[in-house]
């Protein structure tokens, strides 16, 4: 995997595994236009996602699995992980993936949305991305601090 940026491999790691803000993933239509999509997800040195079977991005990256993708903060000083890959999309029947997300942005599955995500007839998948090139870029030393933020 090509890195570039001002982070290491192990800053981007840390990084990745505590954002608890969505991916942003860009890829392909069959018809060729441009798609994009947010999706919860982990990090262990590829993205994994979860959404339902039956999510037009589903079809999009069966066509074709090279997607760009973005994580990054959303208030300043503005930092994050860029990158591009390969998508693989598979059954995810006991829902492993979506419970693990349910865990990570709400702390658990005892919610509504997670009642509602987990019904049985529910066909969910796992999106895992695998990347090819990562790039980080982190603005703390030219940007300020946003006023709710006090790092």
């Amino acid at each position: 995997m090509n890195l570039t940026g001002p982070w290491d491999r192990s800053r981007v790691d840390e990084f990745l595994a505590d954002a608890r803000i969505p991916v942003r993933i860009g890829c392909r239509t069959p018809a060729g236009d441009p798609w994009m999509v947010s999706l919860w997800f982990r990090w262990d040195g590829t993205i994994h996602c979860a959404t339902g079977a039956d999510a037009d991005v589903v079809g999009f990256l069966e066509s074709d699995d090279r997607v760009s993708f973005e994580i990054s903060t959303n208030d300043p000083p503005y930092m994050g992980v860029r990158g591009r890959g390969r998508a693989t999309v598979t059954t995810d029947g006991d829902k492993r993936v979506l419970r693990s997300l349910l865990e990570r942005y709400l702390g658990g599955t005892d919610s509504e949305l997670g009642d509602r995500l987990l019904r049985p007839d529910r066909e969910e998948v796992h999106v895992r991305i695998d990347p090819e090139r990562l790039h980080s870029w982190d603005f703390t030393g030219r940007m300020p601090a946003g006023p709710d933020r006090t790092d």
